[in-house]
C-alpha cells in the first residue's frame, strides 16, 4: 500500500511539473546596434556590455527590469537588452533543441571567414584571448549536430578552428590565429539564412603607418561640448578637434594618404552614427581624442583606454610616448565601456590627452605647440606598436 501511495504522489508531481512552463515571449533584435548587457548595473557610460548583436537575432524574453528586458540565453545564462531594441515574434512555438550544422573556414584577400550553419539566428558573444591569440565565440541556445569542420588553405590568418559543447545548450567555437596581434573581427548573420559568420581581419602584409587606413575621432562636438576648462572655460569639443586635425596633418606629412576624420567641424554626431560609419569604412585602426576632467582639480595626467585585451598593445605603446611630454601618468585602462571602444572590427585606442580640470594640464592643452607634440607622440607610439608586431 505504501508503494502505491508513493507512486501516486510521484505521478501527480510529474503531471504538475509538466503543466508548469516558464513564462516567456519570443522576440527579435531590432534598431541600430542592439547589444546585450551582463546585468542591471549602470553608470554614465551605461551598463557593462556583453556583446553587440546583429538584427533579427532570436531572443527568449523572460522578465523586465526598469528600461530593459531580461533575456534567457541558455539554461545557465541571462542578459539584459534595452526595450527599444526588441520586437515581438508572434506564433513561434517553443522547441526542445536548436541544432548546429557544418562549419566552413576560408579566406579572401583581406579577411578570413568562419561560416557556422545554425537552425535559428541565435544570440552569441565573442571573446579575445592572448597567449595564444584566439577568438572564442559562444553561441547560446544551440546543441551540436556539427559533424564536420571544413578548413581551406585560402584562410591566411586562421590557424585552427574547433568547437566544444560546453553546456547542453551552449556551443563554444575556438578560432586560433596565426599572429599574436588581433586585427579585428565581426560577427553577423548572412542575409538569406541562419548562417553565423565570423569575419576575421588578416594582418596587413606591410606594417607601415604610411600604408594603413587610419581613422581619427575628435571626441564630442555640436550639442555635446564635453568637459570645460578650469580657468579658461574652453570646451573639450573644440580642443579635441584641434588636436585631431593636427594628428591628421602630421600623418599626411609622414606620408599617409588614407586618413578618415569622423568629424572636421563642430557638428553633432551620436555614437551609433560614428560606429556605423566606421564599420563601412573598415579602418586598420582608430585613434579617438578626448580631454579628461575630474571634480578634484589636483588630479592630472595622461591616459589611454581600451576595451579588449587583444587591442591593449596599441594603447600601451601610445601611452609610453605620451609620457615623454612630461605629463603625469593617469594609467592604461582596460575594459572601458565607452561606445567607440566597443567595436571588435579594428584595433582602437582612446587617448585622454590631459585634464581640463587641472590648471597645469589646462595651460598645456590650450597651447598649439602642445597639439603638435601630442600628434607626434601618438604617431611615434603607433610606429612602436607596428615595429613590435611579429
Amino acid at each position: 500500500m505504501k508503494w502505491i501511495i508513493l507512486s501516486f504522489i510521484m505521478l501527480v508531481n510529474s503531471t504538475l511539473l509538466a503543466q508548469v512552463s516558464p513564462s516567456f515571449r519570443w522576440a527579435k533584435t531590432t534598431g541600430r546596434l542592439p547589444f546585450l548587457e551582463f546585468g542591471p548595473g549602470d553608470d554614465r557610460l551605461g551598463g557593462a556590455k556583453m556583446t553587440y548583436l546583429d538584427s533579427l537575432v532570436l531572443l527568449k524574453v523572460v522578465d523586465s527590469l526598469n528600461g530593459d528586458y531580461i533575456v534567457q540565453l541558455s539554461d545557465n545564462h541571462r542578459a539584459f537588452i534595452s526595450r527599444e531594441n526588441v520586437t515581438w515574434v508572434e506564433g513561434k512555438k517553443d522547441q526542445q533543441y536548436s541544432l548546429s550544422g557544418s562549419f566552413k573556414v576560408y579566406g579572401d584577400d583581406q579577411y578570413d571567414y568562419v561560416n557556422i550553419n545554425l537552425q535559428d539566428k541565435l544570440p552569441y558573444r565573442s571573446i579575445m584571448q592572448i597567449s595564444p591569440s584566439r577568438i572564442v565565440v559562444d553561441i547560446f541556445g544551440t546543441t551540436s549536430n556539427t559533424n564536420w569542420v571544413t578548413q581551406l588553405n585560402t584562410a591566411k590568418e586562421i590557424r585552427n578552428t574547433w568547437y566544444e559543447q560546453t553546456e547542453d545548450d551552449v556551443m563554444r567555437v575556438y578560432i586560433e590565429l596565426k599572429h599574436e596581434q588581433h586585427w579585428g573581427h565581426r560577427l553577423y548573420y548572412d542575409s538569406t539564412g541562419n548562417r553565423l559568420i565570423v569575419k576575421v581581419k588578416q594582418q596587413p602584409s606591410v606594417k607601415d603607418i604610411r600604408k594603413l587606413k587610419i581613422a581619427i575621432d575628435a571626441g564630442h562636438g555640436g550639442t555635446n561640448s564635453g568637459a570645460t576648462g578650469l580657468n579658461t572655460k574652453v570646451l573639450e569639443k573644440d580642443y579635441t578637434l584641434l588636436i585631431a586635425k593636427e594628428l591628421e596633418k602630421q600623418l599626411k606629412k609622414a606620408g599617409n594618404k588614407n586618413i578618415f576624420m569622423t568629424r572636421t567641424t563642430d557638428t553633432t554626431l551620436d555614437m551609433p552614427d560614428r560606429i556605423l560609419t566606421l564599420r563601412e569604412l573598415a579602418p586598420d585602426l582608430l585613434i579617438s581624442i578626448h580631454l579628461n576632467s575630474s571634480s578634484k582639480d589636483s588630479i592630472q595626467g595622461t591616459s589611454t583606454f581600451y576595451r579588449y585585451i587583444g587591442f591593449r598593445p596599441l594603447s600601451q605603446a601610445i601611452l609610453s610616448r605620451m609620457l615623454e611630454l612630461k605629463l603625469k601618468e593617469y594609467g592604461n585602462i582596460g575594459h572601458f565601456n565607452f561606445a567607440l571602444s566597443g567595436p571588435t572590427e579594428y584595433p582602437n585606442c582612446l587617448v585622454e590627452v590631459a585634464f581640463l580640470s587641472n590648471a597645469e594640464d589646462e595651460k598645456k592643452i590650450i597651447d598649439p605647440k602642445f597639439h603638435k607634440s601630442v600628434a607626434k607622440k601618438i604617431i611615434e607610439g603607433t610606429k612602436d606598436w607596428l615595429k613590435n608586431i611579429k
